[in-house]
């Protein structure tokens, strides 16, 4: 099964509107066509900057998709301060970030809450890129597989299999995140592995369409050896994707 790679850039609470307007125009000017061709490329903006993004992406016919770093579960209501599926799918927004570990750890996001979430995403048309990964203390007492096969059991719970055919999993092991350490291409690539065969476990038929991705201090360095293992099919890069310059040359990984 041939699979095409997502790179999305999550910039976290980086940029404001204008910076962002110059990061697109930038990154127009230093990526290939040929790179853009090869996978699906995602810029995910603060929700300030989402209006802005979008505009310069229609203007520049840029083949790239925007897309959310959170969204609330209900479509609308008294929720001071959260954003829903419907507000982002109205934007042109076509991906969400969800269950990512600053989410989990800062405000306490469970797998229950992502799980309702991302019956939220699909419910509104979006395409979630649901994040799972463990603590270095887990990966050191070896408790990683069990970690992770526990967040996707209960974060894709009750999803039909077109549903897990469409979800975006990202494998982010939470002692890489913004800390220059990353995990080997092999250690990614296992823990990859034990993914898809828990998603096989549960939905045997679509098992290999599903497109996991890896984070943590992503960069163009390491690019070109983690997207080399058979199931990688992306990466979720976090600060390398600040500079337009480097993310450029992350999507056009060797």
């Amino acid at each position: 099964m041939s699979r095409k790679p997502i790179m999305a850039a999550n910039w976290k609470m980086n940029k404001t509107h204008i910076e962002a307007i110059h990061f697109v125009e930038e990154f127009r000017n230093r990526v290939e066509q040929k790179g853009l061709n090869r996978s699906d490329v995602v810029i995910c903006p603060p929700f300030t900057s989402l209006r802005s993004v979008q505009t310069v992406v229609d203007s520049e016919d840029l083949d790239v998709a925007v897309g959310g770093q959170n969204m609330y579960h209900e479509d609308a209501g008294a929720y001071t301060g959260e954003v829903s599926g419907p507000m982002l799918t109205k934007l042109g927004v076509k991906y969400v970030i969800l269950g990512h570990s600053e989410r989990r750890d800062y405000f306490q996001e469970s797998d229950e809450t992502v799980n309702i979430k991302v019956k939220a995403a699909f419910r509104n048309g979006l395409t979630p890129i649901c994040c799972v990964g463990e603590t270095l203390r887990e990966r050191e007492e070896g408790f990683t597989n069990s970690k992770v096969e526990w967040q996707v059991v209960h974060s894709l719970a009750n999803l039909t299999d077109e549903q897990i055919a469409r979800t975006v999993v990202a494998y982010e092991p939470i002692w890489a995140i913004g800390t220059g350490k990353t995990a080997t291409a092999q250690d990614a690539q296992d823990t990859i592995c034990v993914i898809r065969t828990v998603i096989r476990d549960h939905h045997p038929d679509v098992a290999d369409q599903v497109r996991i991705q890896y984070g943590g201090s992503v960069n163009p360095g390491n690019v070109d050896e983690l997207m080399a293992q058979p199931d990688i099919d992306g990466a979720l890069v976090g600060g390398a994707s600040l500079d337009p310059v480097q993310f450029a040359r992350i999507v056009m990984f060797e």
